[in-house]
């Protein structure tokens, strides 16, 4: 961002006039107001009412992502997300997308690691198109060999063209979940995408068995933001879902994994790759810690934008890499995560040279702390970032949802960045000597592949 300079007179007027302080904003969000209840068959239902846009949310997580996934058989959750558009009782294949756009709404799904979500925005006089048809396929998804077969064929395609044909993303992503162990925290020690060898080994009765197990209404929320009246919203979310018989209660995920047990160094060979390059990643605890937002903000202090310390440092004036990337967790988690660094060496530079600029960065964090000015400048970016969330009803129903889930309280939505601005100089300086240590550490040279002259 471009800086606004003064003009020398503005610059003397200002050294000659005394300033009288201006109390400082505050750094509280305005709570969110929204109501919460639960449908006897365990649906969790969050309803947040806004007129500010003639649109409404409806957006349904269900507690289930890859961590939920068993040895042998990933890529289930991410595979439901394009089963899911598959048809149901009352909706054909491919309908569910039409539906949407005729009535001037737009949708989707993801899957991540402890969730997959389905949504749909709309203009607020058809709110009730997003519940039936949300409805329709929790109660009576279509899960016959031929969807299976042909979405199969989908998610084995979408990691082709993702991860395994594009550079650096295969090690990338296999570096970040080389970090666990796949013997006690198998939830986080699989690519979320799922391998080709599961794919091709997984059989209708395998799919539906995941799917009677984790797409019932008692392991789902639904929230429901924006232009509607709560009291028709109620009827007719008691109308769609309130029949829909609830799901066996889903076992628990386990995830034993010690931090510091060891520097651990690898390299993989990289076919798309052109330039060498290094990721080194640190072990971090989950979402809720009080040490995730330290973690969050010193991820943006490194990394985020062109004065960030590693841009500055090895890629503008070492010109060591051609860019360096920085990640504080793969998005929310309810167990352990990943701080990681990815330096992409500079044509003719060794990759040990970019992981010692790397290591040097980190080590005058553990040693001298950040500056205010640093500080100051990622709680601002944090806290535009969340405002911005808000805005909009889609970013007020997926941050209700990241509360409730990851947090415990939906209340959370506007109150957790408290965390973030009582963040400290010292509290960033301890989360980095506490997780970013050589023995919590996991480094991957990534190689390209020697090509004969």
């Amino acid at each position: 961002m471009p800086v606004r300079r003064l003009a020398p007179l503005a610059l003397v007027a200002t050294a000659l006039v005394p300033v009288t302080p201006r109390p400082s904003p505050a750094q509280t969000l305005a709570p969110l107001a929204h109501e919460s209840f639960t449908l006897p068959n365990g649906l969790r239902v969050i309803l947040a009412e806004d007129h500010s846009a003639q649109v409404v949310t409806v957006n349904v997580w269900y507690n289930v992502g890859s961590r939920n996934e068993r040895p042998g058989r990933t890529g289930f959750a991410h595979l439901f997300e394009h089963m899911m558009f598959q048809g149901s009782d009352h909706v054909a294949k491919g309908d569910h997308m039409g539906l949407v756009q005729r009535a001037g709404g737009t949708m989707n799904g993801s899957t991540a690691d402890d969730r997959t979500n389905y949504y749909q925005s709309l203009p607020s006089n058809r709110l009730n198109l997003g519940l039936w048809l949300e409805a329709d396929r929790m109660r009576s998804l279509k899960i016959t060999k031929e969807n299976f077969e042909n979405q199969r064929e989908t998610v084995k395609e979408e990691r082709r063209l993702r991860i395994d044909n594009q550079p650096y993303s295969g090690a990338f992503f296999s570096a970040l979940t080389s970090v666990f162990d796949p013997n006690t925290c198998f939830a986080y020690a699989h690519e979320t995408i799922g391998s080709m060898d599961d794919l091709n080994a997984a059989t209708l009765d395998d799919v539906i068995d995941f799917h009677k197990t984790y797409y019932g209404p008692n392991n789902a929320t639904l929230v429901v933001t924006g232009d509607f009246a709560p009291a028709e919203a109620k009827t007719l979310i008691q109308q769609y879902f309130g029949d829909i018989p609830r799901g066996p209660t889903p076992p628990d995920v386990q995830c034993g994994q010690p931090f510091n047990p060891g520097l651990q160094r690898r390299s993989v060979t990289d076919a798309k790759a052109n330039l060498p390059a290094v990721v080194v990643l640190w072990r971090i605890p989950e979402y809720k810690s009080p040490d995730w937002p330290a973690l969050e903000l010193l991820s943006t202090m490194l990394g985020s934008g062109e004065s960030s310390r590693l841009n500055r440092t090895v890629v503008r004036e070492a010109k060591a890499a051609v860019a360096v990337q920085v990640l504080a967790g793969i998005g929310p988690r309810r167990g352990p995560n990943v701080f990681g660094t990815l330096g992409i060496a500079n044509q003719g530079v060794s990759p040990d040279s970019v992981e010692a600029l790397l290591g040097q960065q980190v080590a005058a964090v553990v040693r001298d702390g950040v500056t205010a000015a640093e500080l100051t400048k990622a709680k601002n970016a944090y806290k535009a970032g969340k405002i911005a969330e808000l805005q909009t009803s889609m970013g007020r129903a997926e941050a209700l949802h990241t509360a409730t889930m990851f947090l415990g309280d939906s209340k959370a939505v506007t109150t957790d960045i408290d965390r973030y601005m009582a963040v400290t100089i010292e509290d960033i300086k301890r989360v980095a000597s506490t997780y970013l240590r050589p023995d919590n550490s996991t480094i991957v040279l990534i190689k390209p592949e020697a090509r004969t002259p």
